[in-house]
């Protein structure tokens, strides 16, 4: 009985230790894919950055200006001026639609309880 106890022991320790063996691994795993994941997190933020910075450098007001100048004759572009914009007064506004009733409700004089009005 003890030698069988002794067998049972050793073939739980010798699982234990394969589980564990495995566990291992799929840890350091995990661990190679988050650092794998954290350099293209870095990596796509030095992108927007750059991207970010390129944007900044192509909306210069004085490039912008420049370009307005040089394509005039073929977008008309025109300086913006107080009568471009319009007044509140002028904006049509939709009218609402009141409530429409799409399934009309019967009411009977024979549901009304005479006694106890509401």
């Amino acid at each position: 009985m003890r030698g069988l106890l002794h067998i049972f022991a050793f073939l739980t320790v010798i699982g234990l230790a394969f589980w564990a063996y495995q566990e291992n691994y799929r840890t350091q795993a995990s661990i190679s894919e988050v650092r794998e994941l954290h350099g293209q997190i870095g990596a796509a933020h030095m992108r927007i950055n750059v991207l970010e910075a390129e944007w900044a450098y192509l909306n210069r007001p004085d490039r912008l200006r420049e370009l307005a100048d040089l394509n005039f004759d073929r977008l008309g572009l025109l300086p913006i001026s107080a009568g471009n914009f319009g007044r509140v007064e002028e904006v049509v506004y939709p009218i609402r639609p009141m409530g429409v009733i799409t399934d009309p409700i019967e009411v009977s004089s024979d549901m009304i309880d005479e006694e106890n009005p509401l």
